[in-house]
């Protein structure tokens, strides 16, 4: 008897596993009841415990707003801000399992400035109920909704027409529901569409068929979800497997392991490995239960092959009549999911399947108002917005249209500062060069033959995310300017910045190889720094120039040369002592007439009358803090 009971639970428990995932989302506006749908649904399916039972009719009496019903949109809308306004702020996910399907349903927000966590939601889902307040019927939130459930490529939709107790369970203004629906959806992809009549809160045709509606002929929401199909809505023909991580348990072994996104792999297949383009077969498939003869998607495999090609992360695996895009230029929609607005000439980072490149935006076609559908052109994207971009990217792509192969053609944005997901995009296609709309004009021929440049000043510090500027470091030998310069390189370039630092020895060991030490040849030296620093600052760099430049006339010509407003001076105020305490080998040869024109020693060094700071050796271990804070504080770096 005991071994028919455990045989008993290993064949339900084998069951349980074979069913297929079913994931959806519920959207739609305030109110119109998607969390309190989700809770029906797992109430009148018998899938709460008892303890979430007792706490559900708890907290509807002491925080629902379902009046004497119960508010089962409380098993949902977990964040206290949402219990007590009424609405869903973020995600909500829920996982439950009938005898037929397992389910996740992902409850999202219906807010507009929650744009982000919809699509957050709906980026893995194969189907979307869109809730409908019978009442108001097709709005604006519906429509956003409907477009962002379309932008990314969900096959299957249902309108629920909630509410429909509070409207008499009127089968004419079903219809009339029903019908500004699809004549608003016409021209969308959007390939299956269907219209189930509810009241969530009643129960009406949420898991049982509703006696109040007789005039409805379908299914109700629960058997509808149930037996769906949607299997199909995977891509099987083109065969995609971006390899993850190389396997090499042994030297007997060595195998490719990832996900795959698309498509189906035989044991003896002849596929093509890009971007090296060589060819090879399949020689086993290792599955989670062992060898096997196939794989299909979303199957998570190790291949092994019967040459040894030099495959690594990132590399993509394809059957070679049916090939990848392998290109650079593409446009895009993008959904900006950052606080921070988009900065077009900014190089971010892109995460495509498993490869990791820097990316730039050529150009912002146009962004779509999300209530409205209308385009409008615009420089940048915001949090919630969404646009049609061209982005090229440092290295090739291998990808596919998002419409044909999700998993091939969509990608995520990183900031390369704070490292925040930036935006999620869905590629559209290739941009032939042609197209491209960083390609030379007329007006753009007629700049470069008077001499102009046609990247600006501006463009390249919004680039960098810092203005080109020269931090001129002045001190006496052995003062400690450079070390002050050396340590500032080292913390921008952690920091992000983009510097050039130069310092005396460095400059005279080529630009001024020969010059002298005399008053002339050390004024034509600074003269020529300081040009090199104009040129850098015109491109967006910060030129870190550590020099003596003992004599002010002098300091200020550099000032004129390099720009007012580009020109910071910062002085080492250290005594004689302080510096002949560092340098002691230099100073005595000085002394002794073996070194000429030393500042402090056989030339005067005059301290400069009007520097941005003045850096003592008594915060010797401030130096660099000082520096940083002066940068942010005058918006040179970084850029805010």
């Amino acid at each position: 008897m005991e071994q028919n009971t455990n045989l008993s639970i290993t064949e339900f428990l084998d069951q349980d596993e074979k069913k297929d995932l079913l994931r959806l989302l519920t959207a739609g506006s305030v109110d119109d009841g998607k969390s309190t749908l989700i809770g029906r649904l797992l109430f009148d399916s018998k899938r709460l415990y008892e303890d979430q039972l007792s706490a559900l009719e708890r907290d509807s009496k002491r925080e629902g707003h379902a009046g004497e019903d119960i508010d089962y949109a409380l098993l949902l809308d977990g964040l206290k801000a949402e219990r007590e306004q009424g609405i869903t702020i973020d995600v909500a996910y829920r996982y439950f399992s009938t005898n037929k399907r397992k389910f996740i349903i992902a409850d999202t927000p219906g807010h507009e400035q929650y744009t982000r966590n919809m699509v957050t939601g709906a980026s893995t889902a194969n189907l979307a109920i869109l809730l409908v307040d019978a009442r108001h019927g097709v709005i604006t939130q519906t429509k956003r909704h409907t477009f962002i459930t379309n932008l990314l490529g969900i096959r299957h939709v249902v309108v629920a027409i909630n509410k429909m107790d509070l409207v008499d369970y009127s089968e004419d203004r079903y219809n009339e529901i029903v019908q500004d629906y699809k004549q608003f959806i016409t021209g969308m992809e959007i390939p299956d569409v269907n219209f189930i009549p509810i009241s969530a809160l009643k129960g009406d045709n949420v898991v049982d068929q509703s006696e109040k509606m007789p005039w409805y002929k379908g299914r109700p929401m629960l058997d509808f979800l149930e037996t769906i199909h949607v299997d199909s809505d995977r891509n099987f023909e083109d065969f995609r497997f971006a390899v993850q991580y190389v396997n090499r348990p042994s030297l007997d072994y060595r195998g490719f392991a990832g996900t795959v996104g698309s498509g189906v792999i035989h044991k003896g297949d002849t596929i093509k490995v890009q971007p090296s383009g060589k060819t090879t077969q399949v020689s086993s498939i290792l599955g989670a239960q062992g060898e096997q003869d196939y794989a299909f998607p979303p199957q998570s495999i190790s291949i092994t092959l019967a040459d040894e090609i030099d495959i690594s992360r990132g590399d993509m695996l394809v059957h070679p009549d049916n090939m990848a895009r392998q290109e650079r230029h593409f446009e895009a929609m993008l959904v900006w999911m950052d606080e921070q607005e988009m900065k077009p000439h900014r190089q971010y980072y892109i995460k495509h399947a498993n490869n990791t490149t820097k990316v730039r935006f050529d150009k912002l076609r146009y962004e779509v108002d999300v209530n409205t559908l209308d385009k409008h052109e615009k420089e940048i994207l915001k949090l919630n917005e969404i646009g049609r971009t061209v982005l090229t990217t440092n290295k090739p792509l291998f990808f596919d249209p998002y419409k044909k192969n999700a998993s091939t053609g969509a990608f995520v944005i990183i900031d390369p500062v704070t490292h925040n997901t930036a935006a999620v995009g869905m590629i559209i296609d290739k941009v032939s060069d042609k197209d491209m709309p960083s390609r030379i004009t007329d007006m753009e021929r007629k700049k470069i033959f008077r001499g102009e440049a046609l990247v600006n000043t501006n463009e390249r510090e919004m680039f960098y995310n810092q203005r080109g500027t020269t931090l001129w470091i002045t001190g006496m030998h052995g003062s400690g300017k450079n070390e002050l310069a050396y340590g500032l390189e080292r913390q921008l370039f952690d920091m992000g910045a983009t510097t050039v630092l130069m310092d005396g020895s460095t400059v005279r060991s080529g630009l001024s190889r020969e010059l002298d030490h005399s008053p002339a040849d050390r004024a034509e030296h600074l003269r020529r720094v300081a040009h090199v620093c104009h040129i850098l600052n015109e491109q967006g760099i910060i030129a870190i120039c550590s020099f003596i430049s003992p004599d002010e006339d002098i300091r200020n010509q550099v000032a004129e040369i390099v720009g007012e407003d580009r020109f910071h001076l910062f002085h080492m105020d250290a005594g004689l002592d302080f510096c002949k305490q560092n340098k002691p080998e230099l100073f005595e040869k000085a002394e002794k007439g073996e070194i000429e024109h030393m500042p402090g020693v056989d030339v005067e060094y005059e301290k400069p009358e009007n520097p941005v700071l003045t850096l003592s050796t008594d915060e010797k271990d401030k130096w660099q803090e000082n520096v940083i804070n002066y940068l942010a504080q005058k918006q040179i770096f970084p850029l805010e």
